[in-house]
């Protein structure tokens, strides 16, 4: 088949005395966010080329249809199809949600207590049939105070412009006009009379809080917080003694709070603590006293407490530890709880209010886990908690702990419905040295048949940036890979918080060359180790993830089978010195200000993927992309592969799958989710000759 070409149209582009050849940028249209939100907007050339690609990975793709057929089933035979989650009490009902054979989405369900009537309060497939759109996401679903009302918002483009409704339950009928072009988020008054939300900007940026009286026209809608700021972004929530609402707003690495009391008629949001770049602080209140999570003098966070916020006293409640991640506080009655992280693992400790010993919660022999807590009910006056774990190998089960007696009962456990054994599964955590010294932690799951010669494929999954930390939790989809001697790791690479603040600092700005050279790193030491293979690895990594593949496949392609590189931020450079674009302003702590200061620039273009490639040989490659992304804008994938076809030497495959109604998350529905998983591990399967 004729491989596409996207017409050159030749831009000279110049920013701090450097000139450089741009042949695609005029697919970037200036009404880029309108497309987001009508792609009858889109340039008919751009949609021509980009049909055109999607043919051509159809076609090249067509000996794994069977594949992907198979592997679609097998995942889906891995979920339990018709299950309910655990309810949580409220004060007069339980609520719960469902999810049904056929449905690709979530119902609602709610019992009031004292009765057996089950009354079903939310079917995502039945409004998605009402609304006859192809993409259906749920951005939040919420239910009053008097358990009267349900708010809800809608994305129906993938472009995340949400429209808020809010609607009677018993009668499904509207109760106030519909909202739109909001950030998502719904959050109730204590009364049921309002609505807080936030508004999206012209550049697709939530900085102004409204509040919205029910059965009133928004357009009267009163704004309580405008951030001034282009980089910051604002929301709102509820304290966990729900006596104020706390207006957050913070870029990546700097955050400042507001609050007001939740009886306020008219509310006026009061400062906590002015903003400080680099300090990241976070109040909660409970019983009387406010705490802070903060990392100001503790690198990777501490609590404090005070008991007035008009006069405020702060001491330390929890204290900082190096590289080691405080968590924020869960409060009961006579019980705080809170989470630590280090070396990419997790553990929960719980503070008894009264004799204030605390104690970590041990509950399996597991070393590499994934756990974590939530609450039963809304009154706060229990000993009893949900406590939950997973681990690579082991799907996810569900305790009622009491914390008392330290009894737990298990009352839920992830059913695989095809069988699963956990027995037949290695997890190993290892440490690989990286080009400066540095271990980077690394998880490798394997099945126990899977020989360790060096003859094994390996997928090799990173992401590392913005301080996202990748856990260690099940995933019955990677048992697709596993299970056919594909060896899963992954590299917790700098960029995250894995280790604490300094790992994510030793990976982003001026020292984002660590995230990619760590990732490089481990992959040459799973080879050295016989775990794999030169050009037996394939890397994965999505969005940011993306970028670190394409600087990687750039950098060190002779290590690599393939690529599958998802949503991916390829074209960093070109959105970075774009100012309107939604994300570009509130990442300058991030990857920098390529615009404004020369060392930035002159650092990213140093490796942005796409000013990068270069005339040689790439392993196989395989690009997904969603029209209606506007996080990582389809542009930017469509040009890199545009380029790479002009430069590269081989004649290994490169794909481009763009998605014409979806997001940046990808297809919507539980369906729409497993086929893009199944083309992902067919084309793995395709070129690791597995198939």
């Amino acid at each position: 088949m004729k491989i596409p070409q996207l017409n050159k149209k030749p831009e000279k582009k110049t920013c701090h005395n450097v000139e450089w050849e741009d042949n695609y940028s005029w697919i970037h249209q200036d009404n880029i966010l309108e497309v987001l939100k009508d792609s009858k907007k889109l340039n008919p050339d751009v949609r021509k080329y980009l049909e055109e690609e999607n043919r051509y990975t159809e076609f090249h793709l067509s000996d794994t249809k069977d594949t992907q057929k198979h592997l679609f089933n097998e995942i889906k035979g891995r979920i339990k199809l018709d299950d309910e989650s655990l309810p949580f009490k409220d004060i007069n009902y339980e609520y719960w949600n469902k999810t049904t054979t056929k449905g690709n989405y979530s119902i609602k369900l709610r019992k009031k207590i004292g009765t057996n009537k089950v009354e079903e309060i939310w079917n995502g497939d039945e409004e998605k049939a009402k609304l006859n759109v192809k993409y259906f996401g749920l951005g939040d679903l919420e239910v009053s105070y008097n358990d009267k009302y349900l708010g809800y918002s809608l994305d129906t483009k993938g472009s995340e412009y949400f429209t808020i409704y809010i609607r009677d339950i018993n009668n499904k009928k509207l109760v106030t006009e519909k909202i739109e072009e909001t950030s998502g988020g719904i959050t109730f008054s204590l009364d049921d009379q309002y609505i807080f939300y936030s508004k999206l900007d012209k550049n697709h940026r939530p900085r102004k809080i409204y509040r919205h009286k029910l059965g009133t026209n928004p357009k009267t809608d009163r704004l309580i917080y405008e951030e001034k700021s282009e980089a910051f972004t604002v929301g709102i929530g509820l304290s966990s003694d729900e006596k104020y609402f706390f207006i957050n707003t913070s870029d990546h690495n700097t955050s400042e709070q507001y609050y007001f009391d939740v009886n306020e008629k008219e509310p006026k949001p009061k400062l906590i603590k002015k903003r400080k770049k680099g300090i990241l602080y976070s109040i909660n209140s409970w019983n009387g006293y406010f705490y802070n999570h903060t990392n100001e003098n503790a690198e990777d966070f501490k609590i404090d407490i005070c008991d007035d916020l008009s006069n405020q006293n702060w001491k330390t409640y929890i204290p900082a530890k190096d590289e080691v991640l405080i968590g924020g506080l869960t409060f009961l009655k006579n019980w705080i709880l809170r989470g630590e992280f280090s070396n990419a693992l997790g553990k929960i400790f719980v503070k008894n209010i009264i004799t204030n010993v605390e104690e970590e919660i041990k509950f399996t022999d597991e070393k590499v886990i994934d756990p974590g807590i939530s609450l039963k009910q809304r009154d706060r006056n229990t000993d009893h908690i949900h406590l939950n774990y997973s681990s690579p190998k082991t799907q996810t089960r569900v305790y009622l702990y009491n914390l008392k007696t330290k009894e737990k009962k298990l009352v839920k456990e992830q059913e695989i419905p095809s069988g699963h054994n956990p027995e037949n599964y290695i997890v190993e955590r290892l440490e690989c040295p990286s080009h400066d010294g540095r271990l980077v932690p690394i998880t490798i799951t394997r099945h126990k048949n899977t020989k360790l010669d060096g003859n094994a494929n390996l997928l090799l999954y990173g992401y590392g940036s913005y301080g996202n930390s990748i856990g260690t939790s099940f995933s019955s989809t990677k048992l697709s890979l596993i299970n056919r001697d594909i060896i899963w790791v992954t590299a917790h690479i700098r960029g995250g918080m894995e280790r604490g603040m300094k790992w994510w600092k030793e990976g982003k700005l001026l020292n984002k060359k660590n995230t990619f050279e760590d990732y490089i790193s481990v992959a040459k030491y799973l080879i050295e180790k016989k775990y794999t293979s030169n050009k037996k690895i394939i890397g994965m990594g999505g969005s940011a993830g993306g970028l670190l593949m394409g600087v990687v496949v750039n950098q060190a392609p002779e290590l690599f089978l393939g690529m599958i590189m998802a949503v991916p931020f390829v074209d960093s450079l070109t959105t970075n010195l774009d100012h309107s674009l939604p994300l570009t302003v509130g990442e300058f702590d991030e990857f920098g200000n390529a615009k404004d200061k020369k060392e930035h620039f002159d650092y990213i273009y140093s490796y942005a993927p796409y000013n990068n490639i270069k005339k040689m040989d790439y392993p196989h490659i395989l690009i997904t992309t969603s029209l209606s992304d506007n996080r990582v804008l389809f542009d930017e994938p469509t040009k890199f592969t545009a380029k790479l076809r002009e430069y590269k030497t081989d004649n290994n495959l490169l794909l481009l799958k763009t998605e014409m109604d979806a997001g940046h998350g990808g297809k919507s529905g539980r369906d729409g989710a497993i086929e893009e998983v199944a083309l992902d591990y067919s084309f793995a399967l395709k070129i690791s000759k597995k198939i």
